[in-house]
């Protein structure tokens, strides 16, 4: 039971991080002209993927059952990869290498995913060396 608070309570900060992150702490490019860049947008899309992890971050602490916890993990799992894909591939940003989103923000975001993906993949090959044969 320790063990979920504290592994819940990371889950939670890294979905805070990831959300709040590109608005607050690594801030993405200002508007241009009136108009929104490829990286606000992107910052938007992760406001919305950083909730939906910190609210399972809270799952993981209220549900107990191990495979409850197995499948709230694949869900930050795939959650870990749009977060990752959401600067780089899916989205993107601005075309500069020198502009904000691109030497700060994406970085984080991606360290921030990278994070949680490998927290996932750990937790769900582990469990799955624990089931008897």
């Amino acid at each position: 039971m320790k063990k979920s608070i504290i592994i819940g309570a990371i889950v939670i900060a890294l979905g805070f991080l990831i959300a709040l992150g590109p608005q607050y702490l690594f801030k993405v490019c200002a508007p241009h002209g009136g108009t929104f860049t490829l990286c606000h947008w992107t910052a938007r899309a992760e406001l919305g993927m950083g909730m939906i992890i910190a609210a399972l971050g809270i799952c993981l602490i209220v549900f107990n059952d191990p495979k409850t916890q197995i499948g709230i993990t694949i869900g930050i799992l795939l959650i870990s990869i749009m977060v990752i894909g959401f600067p780089y591939a899916l989205i993107g940003g601005c075309k500069g290498s020198e502009m904000a989103c691109r030497k700060i923000a994406f970085p984080a975001l991606a360290i921030e995913g990278s994070i949680l993906l490998v927290y996932s993949i750990i937790v769900v090959v582990f469990s799955e060396m624990k089931k008897p044969s």
